[in-house]
């Protein structure tokens, strides 16, 4: 079955897409506030390490144009293309990155380890370990029986965790309504995956388990849209989990500050022409009747929505050292 996007889908897409480039660039402007050097993570409104997604905003866009809000999706440390897409409340997210009261967590999460349970949506610092949360979320959702999907979004990398056997062979042997994206863009950190995995395509490693593999080339959204559509009406089907595996592009280093030394130089020149976002725009130009105007206004909206989230960070209240125990322990009664 062919799954072609239309108009208001590929609008739905171009739009979280932009809004998660915009947000990106934002962040890393913020981030770097203050912080000379760059590694000074003390420093700044943002403490700590800042991870970004730009370049990998299909991943996000596609998967999740065809979830409901019944549905869970968990992210790994690369979060906020995913949050967005999910529906993650952006103003609550950015105060909570900023370490704000008003935060998602009370600030005491960071930009590692976001929650929004309003729309399903939860996130892990740790490598990998996003696939097993989902995994619990389809594991519910199959005893509850109320027709949701999991997804659990990880990197190339995290396919060498333990936990991800684990899930898939439990997630398969009880037909769990579960999909695990992968985000390949090939460095774990500064590791090329061809020095790290033994297999070309994780997306293989479906045989293994006796379920479904999908490898999307080229960070294309239309590609992504229609995979991800076969893997959401496999899963509420009751026909178990599906790898989809998309090679994506990082166009930033793995952390803001890291200048990339690993990267060959003829690597860096060439993704520079892969990024999905300008070539979803010359597309819907050219092949899709969308205006330069209408796409204009789709810019100009999401950059006035980070830039509403950016005030709403800025002027909330930091978060108090006095509550650093609360949410931690139980009172005995």
């Amino acid at each position: 079955m062919r799954h072609e996007p239309g108009r208001d889908a590929l609008e739905r897409m171009y739009w979280t897409m932009r809004l998660a480039r915009e947000y990106e660039t934002f962040m890393k402007r913020a981030y770097l506030e203050g912080k000379v050097p760059v590694f000074e993570m003390t420093a700044g409104p943002i403490p700590g390490e800042m991870h970004l997604a730009t370049g990998q905003e299909p991943c996000a866009a596609a998967v999740c144009a065809h979830l409901t809000p019944k549905d869970w999706v968990v992210a790994s440390h690369r979060a906020h293309h995913i949050a967005i897409a999910k529906g993650v409340d952006l103003k609550r997210m950015t105060a909570e990155i900023f370490g704000r009261a008003t935060g998602l967590g009370g600030g005491r999460g960071g930009h590692m380890h976001l929650s929004d349970p309003a729309v399903r949506f939860t996130s892990t610092g740790i490598v990998g370990q996003a696939l097993g949360i989902a995994g619990g979320h389809a594991l519910a959702a199959s005893l509850q029986r109320d027709g949701a999907v999991a997804v659990g979004f990880i990197g190339e990398g995290g396919a060498n965790q333990g936990v991800f056997h684990e899930t898939l062979n439990l997630a398969s042997l009880w037909k769990l309504p579960l999909i695990c994206v992968i985000e390949d863009n090939r460095w774990g950190v500064s590791v090329a995956k061809d020095k790290s995995t033994a297999i070309a395509r994780n997306a293989d490693r479906a045989s293994a388990y006796g379920c479904a593999g999908e490898f999307v080339a080229d960070n294309d959204p239309w590609a992504i849209h229609a995979a991800a559509a076969r893997a959401v009406e496999r899963a509420r089907a009751g026909e178990g989990p599906t790898i989809l595996e998309i090679e994506t592009v990082r166009l930033e280093g793995h952390f803001v500050g890291d200048p990339e030394p690993y990267v060959p130089e003829d690597e860096k020149d060439r993704r520079a022409n892969q990024d999905a976002l300008s070539i979803m725009k010359r597309r819907l130009l050219t092949e899709h009747g969308f205006t330069a105007e209408e796409l204009a206004a789709i810019d100009a909206d999401a950059a006035a929505c980070v830039a509403e989230a950016e005030r709403f960070a800025r002027d909330s209240a930091p978060a108090a050292p006095d509550d650093a125990y609360a949410h931690v322990f139980v009172e005995a009664a």
